[in-house]
This record gives structure tokens, sequence and C-alpha cells, in this order.
């Protein structure tokens, strides 16, 4: 057996660097966008969380000469976290990769196609964490999930009021937590519900002639982003007919995150990526090693993360937003 051996595993640089272009350039998907990505060492630790009653409460005192101050203090609580890996490898053959004319281009293709795979499993594992109903999202004036057709009138009928909705549970939560949602994350077909909207296009037809977009919704409903989630995914098994679909049901998120962790500053989640095995701060890498027996390059992908709901109180969730869906 040579040494070093070929079956050496490569964690290929350049590769990974293209796979983490493609990720940062695939608006559709969601799922590393609305929540800050936090770099852990350990694949489990604890999170400190500091008890929201005690800051918000009025405790200041006048104090008389020669007395002390009143004194107060807060508690603390703690959750925790395991980032779970995920791989998935593809084969390239000696004979494919002698046979391979422009525009193929084995390596790119292999990390395009794995790197889009990643993405698809992390969007489904967002919406499993924090995009359907029962995820315990407490912000809303019912502590609870709102669901279309019973707590609000759909977005889908123009006798709705998806603005009034917004802001009523943006204030709800902001005099709760002190803290106002400012992203809300909704599918392709309730995007299409809210930028055909009639008091949405009222309101833009006034002050702009261009098309309604993301960026306008934003700053009529007080967020600073509107974001999509666009992706699809095939949910046929493998040899079946093709079935595509929107990973995201048609629902809503609205939820209050930072642009950047910070200890003191809350957020309705994070997403803690596992840096101390993968060696990237994305959490995600490319490896390549040879296969003598197969006579085979092996391109694998490999990414540790963790979603993790934070603060439930900062979120509403509205469950059920279109009848077209």
């Amino acid at each position: 057996m040579p040494n070093p051996t070929p079956g050496a595993v490569h964690r290929d640089t350049y590769l990974t660097d293209v796979s983490v272009a493609y990720l940062q350039s695939s608006t559709k998907f969601v799922a590393d966008r609305v929540f800050p990505r936090v770099p852990v060492l350990k694949q489990s630790d604890v999170v400190a969380i500091y008890s929201q009653a005690d800051f918000l409460r009025d405790e200041v005192e006048k104090r008389q000469a020669g007395s002390p101050a009143v004194r107060t203090g807060y508690r603390t609580s703690s959750t925790s976290y395991i980032c779970d890996e995920w791989a998935l490898a593809h084969p390239i053959d000696d004979q494919l990769r002698a046979n391979a004319d422009a525009p193929y281009s084995p390596d790119e293709d292999a990390t395009r196609f794995l790197t889009q795979k990643m993405l698809i499993k992390r969007e489904v594992e967002f919406v499993t964490n924090f995009f359907t109903t029962g995820n315990l999202w407490t912000g809303s004036s019912d502590a609870a999930d709102l669901i279309g057709g019973t707590d609000f009138v759909r977005w889908s009928n123009a006798a709705s009021a998806p603005i009034e909705d917004v802001h009523n549970q943006q204030a709800r939560v902001e005099a709760a937590t002190g803290q106002l949602p400012n992203k809300l994350v909704i599918n392709r077909q309730v995007w299409f519900d809210l930028k055909n909207h009639p008091d949405i296009i009222d309101r833009v037809k006034h002050t702009s002639g261009e098309a309604v977009t993301t960026d306008i919704v934003a700053r009529l409903l007080g967020v600073d982003d509107v974001l999509v989630a666009a992706a699809a995914r095939n949910t046929a098994g493998g040899g079946l007919t093709h079935s595509g679909a929107y990973i995201a049901g048609d629902d809503a998120l609205l939820v209050y995150a930072p642009p950047s962790p910070s200890l003191l500053t809350p957020s309705g989640g994070y997403t803690f990526t596992w840096t101390g095995l993968i060696g990237s701060n994305e959490g995600q890498v490319i490896e390549r090693w040879r296969d003598e027996d197969a006579i085979t390059d092996i391109a694998r992908i490999r990414a540790a993360w963790a979603q993790k709901r934070i603060a439930p109180a900062l979120g509403v969730f509205f469950n059920d937003c279109s009848t077209r869906a």
C-alpha cells in the first residue's frame, strides 16, 4: 500500500469556495438569511438566556441623601444546541472525466450538484424547525399560531388587511418584548398575493411607477426584509415521475433577528455552524479523494449545523395565508 494512501481525504479549498459562492447566490433559499449564523467549535453547548422580564421592569427609585440605591438584579437561564453533521458524495469516474467536453466540467458540476442538495436539506430543516404550525412561536396576540380564515382574513382575499395584520402583530411583540419584528418570511404564492393586493398597489401607485418589489413592500410593512422562500424540491423517489413542490407552505413568519449575533441582543433564532469539525466559518466543505479500486474520484459535501429557536416571543406565525396554494 503506497504512503500516503490514495484514499486519503483532501479538503478542496477551490471547490469549497465555489460551493460557498453558490450557496450565497441562491436567493430562493432563506434558511441562511433569516437568523444570524454563529460559528462554534464544539458540536454541542449551551446558550445563555437573560430574563426578558427582569430587563424590562421599571425599578429605578429616588435615592435620599445618605441612603443606598435600591438594588436589583436579573435572572439567567440557558438552552442547548447539538450540531448534526450532514453529508453526500458523488463519484466522478475516470472515463467520464476523459470524455467530458464543454460545457461539462465534472468537478464544478459535482460541486454545484452537491451544494444544491445541501441547500435543499437546509431549507427543509428550516421549514421543519421554524416555518410550520406547532413550533410554539408565542409572540402573537393569541400567544399561538394565527390561522387564516379564523384569526385573520387570508391575504389572497382582496378584502383582507395584510398591512394592518403585520402592524398589529409587530406592536404586540414590541409591547411584550421591547423588540420590533424586522423580518417577514413568506413563500412565493403569498408573495404574489401581497404584491397584487389592492391595499399595497393603492399605496405604491401614489409614490412610485415601478413594479412592486420586496423592498417596497418591506418599507410599507415597516420591516427590514421581506424574504421569499421560493425553493422547490422533487418529492418523488429516484426513478419515479418528477413531482415538484415548494418547500415552504403558504405561510408567513414575522420575527425579530439582529444583523449579527450578540450576547445581550435577543433573536428569534440562531443557526450554529460547527466549525470545529468542518474547518470553515460557513460550516460547510467540499472534500475530494481517490478510490483507486473503482478508478474514480469522489466528491463529498459535509456540513454541520443546528437551527435553534432562542426567543419564541419574538416570532408570530401566520398559517394558511392563501387560498391559491
